[in-house]
């Protein structure tokens, strides 16, 4: 029997998102939190949605979870170990959050079900959003972040942009370092050896090469930064600021920072100084200690507090965020997903997105391939035919608008 495209279905995306969280593990993206806009409300998406992609069919699915739920937040930490996604922080309805959570996204019932990490030792960080997380050794890292902090809390890490008297409670902006240990549950405060340690900041953006910790732009008062920071994660000592060969990116902050080989990092999207949503690539090469434009992007997709994974083949997964400046205008949240091929793909993958692209051309030889390739054969006949599909659902929606413009 000829196998032949799958069965016509419905295809659905995952709702638009700006500020959640968004992991890789295995062939799947994992989408948990965030909020929107309704009415010039921020609304905060279900606590118990896990919204996953298939990376090889394309396919959008959305998971109801149980368990120990965190609360509906944006600007929480999200970070990926041995299958676990870990959130971390956050800012909800009553304020900012420092409680950690996991869920095991290999389960094998199907069913995703919270835990929030209570018998831990140590001391977690003091409550906030909008901060950075290296994953290295089993151990989650935590740099800077906005939020709030008592009066005895105050230190040389804290830079406080507005206080609250009445209770003496202080908000502002950190560049103290924490970690998690996931296999003992140990909450530690590294001691900093030496180096000039990064400005406090929140909405920049992190990354790991090996055993250093990378730290790009970010916010503090009203600054957004160019910056580019390096902490050994085994000595804990700061690089302090990496002075740049040549052209460099603007400053910015709410963009997205991607390890794309041993050596280079990916940057893409954010928010100018002038307050401008930004589109542009570039890669940072710590060999050479230069950065690089990249020219193909396209212009019409800015990007910011949006989220970055790499894919099984070296491609990068930018979903949701905003296309406009969220401090004036926050009713452009996304949810597409764009994809950028930083390397080139294997022949295989090559093979068989040309068969998903010309599936009815092939329909009938589609059966003389290898039974083991056929699982593979389908999943990509169903990429693109749920690209087909948005593609043609964002066409009609276009033409509607024109219609009811004219």
């Amino acid at each position: 029997m000829a196998a032949g495209p799958p069965p016509t279905q419905q295809f659905c995306v995952a709702e638009e998102r700006s500020g959640h969280c968004a992991v890789v593990d295995g062939n799947f993206l994992y989408v948990w939190g965030g909020y929107v806009s309704i009415e010039e409300n921020e609304v905060y998406l279900p606590n118990d949605e896990l919204w996953l992609y298939e990376i090889d069919s394309g396919l959008w699915t959305m998971h109801l979870m149980e368990g120990e739920l965190p609360t509906s937040m944006s600007g929480s930490c999200g970070a990926c170990i041995n299958g676990k996604l870990y959130i971390f922080g956050g800012f909800d309805d009553k304020g900012y959050s420092n409680r950690l959570y996991y869920v095991n996204l290999r389960t094998r019932n199907g069913t995703y079900r919270w835990k929030k990490i209570t018998d831990f030792k140590g001391q977690p960080p003091t409550p906030r959003d909008k901060l950075s997380c290296w994953v290295y050794k089993d151990r989650l890292v935590y740099f800077g972040g906005y939020g709030c902090r008592k009066h005895n809390e105050l230190s040389d890490c804290f830079d406080v942009h507005d206080a609250f008297w009445e209770g003496q409670i202080f908000w502002g902006w950190h560049n103290d370092v924490h970690a998690f240990d996931t296999n003992t549950q140990t909450w530690f405060q590294p001691t900093i050896r030496g180096g000039v340690p990064p400005q406090p900041r929140a909405a920049h953006t992190c990354a790991v090469l090996g055993n250093k910790g990378y730290i790009f732009g970010g916010r503090v008062l009203e600054t957004r930064m160019n910056d580019l920071h390096c902490l050994n994660l085994d000595t804990w000592i700061w690089s302090g600021r990496i002075h740049i060969r040549g052209e460099k990116p603007k400053d910015r902050s709410w963009h997205t920072l991607t390890p794309i080989a041993d050596d280079k990092l990916f940057l893409f999207g954010g928010l100018s100084s002038d307050n401008v949503p930004l589109s542009d690539g570039w890669i940072h090469c710590v060999t050479t200690n230069g950065w690089k434009q990249l020219t193909h992007l396209p212009k019409s997709r800015p990007r910011l507090w949006h989220t970055a994974c790499l894919g099984t083949e070296g491609e990068v997964m930018i979903f949701g965020g905003s296309k406009d400046d969220l401090h004036f205008l926050d009713t452009g949240h996304c949810s597409d997903l764009l994809i950028f091929q930083t390397q080139p793909y294997s022949l295989l993958r090559l093979c068989l997105d040309c068969i998903g692209k010309n599936a009815s051309l092939l329909k009938n030889q589609i059966s003389w391939l290898p039974s083991k390739m056929l699982p593979q054969v389908l999943k990509k006949i169903t990429f693109w035919a749920a690209a087909n599909h948005r593609q043609e659902k964002k066409a009609e929606i276009e033409r509607q608008e024109q219609i009811n413009v004219t």
